[in-house]
């Protein structure tokens, strides 16, 4: 009998600590394990309160859900410089290996090897990263000038991009670096917009400008 009303009141003591005392089986059993959408026993607390449906963000004020050109230049910049050198280590090593291939594992042919890899990696990550700046600094003049921010920013900052980066090659480099510019980009923009196109709403997290 003691023990009984020991365990009884131990687990209306623990049930009075979370506001709620004791609860029969059949209370229990119109509780469900899922939807949360009535009031949980257990705690004095609306569940639906903890069930978000979509993204919720503190923003300072004025700032937009997704992050501009500027934000992304760094980015875009300091990845196109890894992705270069990554490339260019890559293939220094294949070119590397494929010449040196007659001197046989040796000090020469690893210092040879080694100097290929650090000067096609240095040269790719220049080279993409030169683009890349180029791109974020025509995109991001081209929203400022315009005040708006689309497709049409995209598609420029890239064509004019591929004019600028292949004018030392004359006006048919020119000619050649903005078709390539204005193909890549308008590809991206297509891309991008794949999800409208076809009917349904594409995510505006998925965007990168």
């Amino acid at each position: 009998m003691d023990n009984s009303q020991g365990s009884g009141g131990m687990k209306g003591g623990i049930g009075g600590l979370f506001g709620g005392g004791e609860y029969s089986n059949t209370e229990l059993a119109g509780v469900p394990l899922t939807g949360m959408s009535p009031l949980s026993p257990y705690l004095n607390v609306d569940p639906r309160y903890l069930v978000q449906d979509t993204d919720e963000f503190i923003l300072p004020t004025g700032a937009n859900k997704t992050r501009g050109r500027f934000e992304l230049a760094f980015f875009t910049i300091g990845g196109s410089c890894i992705i270069g050198a990554a490339f260019g280590a890559v293939n220094g090593l294949r070119v590397s290996l494929k010449e040196t291939r007659d001197l046989g594992w040796s000090k020469p042919r690893n210092v040879q090897i080694l100097n290929m890899v650090t000067r096609q990696g240095a040269s790719w990550a220049n080279s993409l990263g030169s683009v890349a700046l180029l791109y974020s600094v025509f995109g991001v003049a081209i929203e400022k000038a315009r005040g708006a921010e689309d497709d049409i920013n995209t598609v420029a900052a890239g064509t004019l991009t591929g004019m600028l980066f292949k004018s030392s090659s004359g006006l048919r480099g020119v000619a050649r670096g903005g078709l390539a510019g204005f193909a890549l980009s308008g590809a991206y923009a297509l891309y991008s917009n794949w999800d409208h196109l076809k009917g349904s709403s594409p995510s505006p997290s998925s965007r990168l400008y």
